[in-house]
């Protein structure tokens, strides 16, 4: 996932008003970038999760959201990380319907069906590192 950065912006994530605030970043960007209002949501929503999951599993940590160009299109990178217990087995977190808690399950595949690209690495007792990126179309 090697992009131009043409902006950043880093918020932690400690508490359930900061997922609102990155949600409400995500979407500013989306729409500076000029996703449609489809992608602005399919975006919105893994951020959203992705936040979630770095509050409730990981124990709080780190959003860094970019404006990123690939020489030919614009988009939204969102880079969530924690330093909380990690997964275990990424396959199986990443099995629909699989969940850690009392969730649905539909956090981690959901969130890699809704963006254009998708990675996760995580160590057990070190933490996760989940980055997403959408493209205007």
């Amino acid at each position: 996932m090697n992009h131009a950065v043409r902006e950043t912006q880093q918020m932690d994530i400690r508490i359930d008003s900061d997922v609102v605030r990155v949600r409400q970043v995500v979407r500013e960007c989306a729409q500076r970038v000029k996703l449609s209002l489809v992608d602005q949501t399919k975006l919105v929503t893994a951020a959203s999760e992705l936040a979630r999951n770095t509050l409730l599993h990981g124990g709080g940590g780190h959003a860094t959201i970019e404006l990123v160009h690939d020489g030919r299109r614009s988009g939204v990178k969102a880079t969530f990380r924690d330093e909380g217990p990690g997964i275990p087995d990424i396959a199986l977190a990443l099995v629909d319907g699989w969940t850690s808690g009392s969730g649905l399950g539909l956090g981690l595949s959901g969130s890699r069906r809704l963006v254009d690209e998708f990675d996760l690495a995580s160590q057990p007792g070190k933490g996760t590192n989940v980055t997403v990126v959408k493209w205007a179309r």
